[in-house]
């Protein structure tokens, strides 16, 4: 995880349209992946023709470089549900954003929909399906990872889901928080990117029912409740990571306001080893807060959705910057959907 040679993690947290800074605080030096990886190969002993030198060999690593990690809230890329998107095409969705996705190294989004052709929906309140034409024009626009683990990544079935999953994959897009198995929902989608190791993780708190979480032998998401799970997702991901992600579906409709179980999880998170927390689900844009020194994302709120409200219109970007020395700024891209299935920015990246 960010620590060990990095000792000094100092993080700016911008509001809407401010930026206050805030200096991580007490947390204890974490072990380098690096060096954790280094200690458990193998090495290999080759017969030497020559006198060898005493000196211990060493392994030069590429330098590191800035990193521009963003991550936005619910994408629903269903035609029907937006009507927009089919009488504009796709790009419709990105057209508001000035290629922002293009020009950073990792976007994560919370795909809010199953990107499958087949499967028949269960009976719930709302059913999304994207189309998985629609994933080819978010990777072209810079998507680099899509989370289906939500309460709409099973609208469809598990064969749905599942054939979602390789949909993304397809499309050139990392899917995370669902599998055929406990074992690949829990997984992260790893990205090695200007000299650091990054894995990101999806988990959903939202289920409606219990047989949507995955489990030994049995299809489903990454549990975003069972708190010794996540904690040993996060602290798997950093024995093979430098950065570790979270992107989890979590907190009540409508609210901003984390309650003492979801503090419970992202504390949890952060001790085992979480940098970055990209929550979502209220429908509603929250805040951004430190925890031990990282930054937790609250609720993310809608991104691409219909235009049903002022404050369900009310959006942004999350933006975490992590500099080569590992001090780090997080803020919120103000945004704004404007019209149905189109979010635009409103403002520049507080930081950058």
């Amino acid at each position: 995880m960010v620590s060990g040679r990095l000792l000094a993690v100092a993080l700016l947290v911008a509001s809407m349209s401010a930026c206050t800074s805030e200096s991580a605080v007490g947390s204890a030096p974490r072990p380098d992946a690096t060096t954790r990886r280094a200690a458990t190969s193998t090495p290999t002993t080759v017969q030497a023709q020559q006198p060898t030198s005493t000196t211990e060999p060493t392994t030069t690593e590429p330098p590191r470089g800035n990193l521009v990690i963003q991550g936005v809230g619910d994408v629903a890329l269903d035609p029907s549900y937006i009507p927009n998107l089919a009488r504009h095409g796709y790009g419709f969705a990105f057209e508001g954003l000035d290629g922002l996705f293009l020009n950073d190294d990792l976007t994560v989004m919370n795909l809010e929909c199953a990107p499958s052709n087949i499967g028949q929906p269960l009976e719930k309140a709302f059913n999304f399906r994207c189309d998985p034409d629609a994933l080819t024009v978010a990777r072209a626009n810079g998507v680099d990872v899509a989370n289906l683990a939500n309460n709409h990544g099973l609208d469809f079935g598990v064969e749905a889901m599942l054939d979602g999953r390789a949909n993304i994959e397809a499309a050139g897009i990392a899917p995370v928080g669902v599998g055929h198995n406990r074992q690949q929902a829990v997984a992260p989608a790893v990205f090695d990117i200007n000299g650091w190791t990054i894995a990101v993780l999806g988990m959903n708190g939202v289920v409606s029912a219990e047989w949507w979480i995955a489990d030994t032998d049995q299809p489903g998401m990454a549990s975003g409740d069972d708190v010794e799970q996540m904690v040993a997702a996060v602290e798997a991901a950093g024995e093979v990571a430098d950065i570790v992600i979270v992107s989890i579906h979590w907190l009540w409709e409508l609210e901003t306001e984390p309650r003492p179980d979801d503090r419970e999880r992202a504390e949890a998170m952060v001790a085992a080893g979480a940098d970055i927390v990209f929550g979502h689900h209220p429908h509603r844009l929250g805040d951004v807060e430190l925890i031990d020194g990282r930054p937790v994302f609250w609720t993310l709120g809608n991104f691409v959705w219909p235009r049903l409200s002022d404050a369900g219109a009310t959006t942004a970007v999350a933006r975490v910057v992590i500099h080569p020395d590992g001090t780090m700024e997080a803020c919120l891209i103000p945004a704004f959907i404007a019209t149905s299935g189109r979010p635009e920015l409103t403002g520049p990246p507080p930081c950058d």
